[in-house]
This record gives C-alpha cells, structure tokens and sequence, in this order.
C-alpha cells in the first residue's frame, strides 16, 4: 500500500515490557519468532494498519518498547490486537503496560483550523 493512500484515523501508543523469558531466547530465535507469529498479523492487516517500534529501554525502566500503531479506523486497529492476544507476545514474552489511543491533530480539525506545523 502506497502510503500517499494511507491516511490512519487513529494513533495507538502501546508501551510494551520484554519478560524475561523473551530476554532469555537468543536473538536469532527473538527473530525467528517474530516473523513466524507478528508477520502474519500486519500482512493480513497491512490495507488497514501500519506499526512502528520505538525501543526505550535506555531510558527508563517501566517499559522496553513502544509500539506505534496506526489504523485506518478503530476496527482495523481492534481486529490486530485480537490476533495478537491470541500468540505468545501478548502477555508472555511482553507485558501490555499501557495502551493510549489518540487522534492526531483533533484539536484543529475540531474547529476547521489547520493543525500547528513546526
């Protein structure tokens, strides 16, 4: 999908914790297993949703990662994140510390302003 035609209506910030069984797979297995479980997922959905890793373990210790999802609608988004609850990233290899849903720019298309640009 060409990412001119990709306008997500919906911004996920998921803060995400590795346990310490993940830590403890090589990284090779780490690898493995996302391409095995977590490719499928964003293939299936990639009309829909798009997501990005951030990593934050260098500084701070409540979280390790943090997962930016962007979904054409909340269904889209809803659809991932029940495939997601049904493998092994979902609460045992990461802890979901937090899910913050967000819409970017509202506060200017609210009121038929253009959003602050820098």
């Amino acid at each position: 999908m060409s990412d001119k035609t990709f306008d997500p209506k919906l911004t996920v910030f998921m803060l995400v914790k590795t346990s310490p069984e993940w830590l403890a797979l090589s990284i090779d297995d780490r690898f493995a297993r996302m391409r095995a479980s977590f490719e499928p997922i964003l293939r299936q959905h990639a009309d829909a949703v798009r997501l990005r890793f951030y990593d934050a373990e260098f500084y701070t210790a409540r979280l390790t990662d943090l997962w930016v999802w962007e979904a054409a609608d909340h269904h889209a988004y809803e659809l991932v994140v029940e495939a997601l609850r049904e493998t092994a990233f979902w609460d045992r290899w990461f802890s979901i510390v937090e899910i913050i849903p967000a819409v970017e720019n509202a506060y200017a298309t609210n009121y038929g302003r253009a959003p602050l640009a820098a």
